[in-house]
């Protein structure tokens, strides 16, 4: 088996840390980002990722949206939102750690291919919770990917995003049809009950981990502001 290589570590909130690490493999290398022995992310896991992303898209009608994306990661919700929408279209993507953007333009700039540098994308380096809290009616559609899902495993303030206060926060957000599509390691009853409770019309869907449709399945819920 090959090893991996440690990259970097960066401090998150709460006191724990986010670890970097890169395999040399043959086509291209593979990273993933663990928090502890939990691997948060692996760049040969981006279905659902993009997923998240195509899937929005489709559901919008309006001719050029204005995206927020919640969390960098690895980029691939960026890369494929990027993929399908038009030339005027923006999309800003929040992320709360600033040592994921140094990444994604060091040591990960091969998965971004050039996405960051699109005309059409800003990165704001802040917590998503506190853009939608400022936001009124500016956006088409909030794609959240910050955690493994609903419950906070990396900050317990994400905790926040999925309230009820929080949903209702991100309706005020979202423009008349806005659609907030929340990706999930897995499924959760509770937070469907909440989503339709706060007056989304709900669209759950499961969807493959990988690409090719295999390996793990993923949740995504799209909630569309009636």
């Amino acid at each position: 088996m090959i090893a991996r290589e440690h990259l970097d570590t960066a401090s998150i909130p709460g006191g724990d840390e986010l670890k970097l690490f890169r395999r040399a493999l043959k086509g291209a290398d593979e990273y993933s980002i663990m928090l502890g022995r939990i691997e948060l992310m692996n760049s040969r896991l981006s279905g659902s990722e993009q997923a998240l992303a195509t899937l929005t898209c489709e559901r919008l009608s309006v001719k050029n949206p204005r995206l927020l994306i919640g969390g960098y990661g690895m980029g691939f919700t960026l890369r494929a939102a990027l993929s399908v929408l038009p030339p005027q279209a923006r999309v800003e993507v929040a992320e709360l750690i600033p040592a994921i953007v140094k990444w994604a333009r060091g040591p990960m700039a091969a998965l971004s291919q050039n996405s960051l540098q699109d005309s059409r994308v800003t990165i704001t380096v802040d917590d998503v919770c506190d853009v939608i809290d400022k936001a009124d009616r500016e956006y088409d559609a909030i794609l959240l990917d910050v955690d493994n899902g609903p419950d906070g495993l990396t900050h317990e303030a994400n905790d926040r995003l999925y309230s009820m206060a929080g949903l209702a926060k991100a309706k005020t957000a979202l423009r008349s049809n806005g659609i907030l599509a929340v990706w999930s390691s897995e499924g959760d009853a509770k937070f469907t009950a909440r989503l339709r409770k706060s007056g989304f019309a709900v669209d759950e869907k499961t969807v493959a981990a990988r690409s090719n449709g295999k390996g793990a399945k993923h949740t995504i819920w799209f909630a569309q502001k009636r």
